[in-house]
């Protein structure tokens, strides 16, 4: 039993190495955002009375293709290094800010519909990374 959980471990990490190259921390932040966006969706879901099995499985749906489409982006990123159009990870790190900016935006917007105010600050950064993704 402890030899296979070992491959499955080894297995997994292979598969992330494979997928995202290293695990960065734009990954890492891309994660909490799209756990926190989920749960916070739930809850303002809830306090309004509209929470949904199929919206839920929609949402968790969508959050694995946000991954899905970040992982691409890596093999585009090593397709263009490889033929010499590229000399670092750009497809990628574009790609993750992109779904950054949306889960961000995402999460101001259920703050709102739980009347939780959003900080000014947070508006404003929110705002200068959306000028940075287009």
């Amino acid at each position: 039993m402890e030899s296979l959980f070992k491959w499955a471990v080894a297995f997994i990490a292979t598969a992330i190495s494979f997928l995202y190259g290293e695990w960065t921390m734009l990954l890492q932040i891309l994660l909490a955002l799209v756990i926190i966006d989920y749960v916070s969706g739930i809850l303002a879901a809830g306090m309004s009375g509209q929470v949904s099995s199929r919206v839920g499985l929609m949402g968790i749906a969508r959050k694995i293709f946000i991954f899905v489409m970040v992982a691409v982006s890596h093999q585009v990123d090593k397709i263009l290094l490889e033929v010499g159009l590229e000399t670092e990870s750009l497809i990628m790190t574009a790609s993750i800010v992109f779904y950054l900016v949306n889960e961000l935006i995402s999460i101001t917007e259920n703050a709102g519909r739980m009347d939780l105010p959003v900080p000014k600050k947070l508006k404003q950064a929110i705002e200068i990374l959306k000028g940075e993704d287009q």
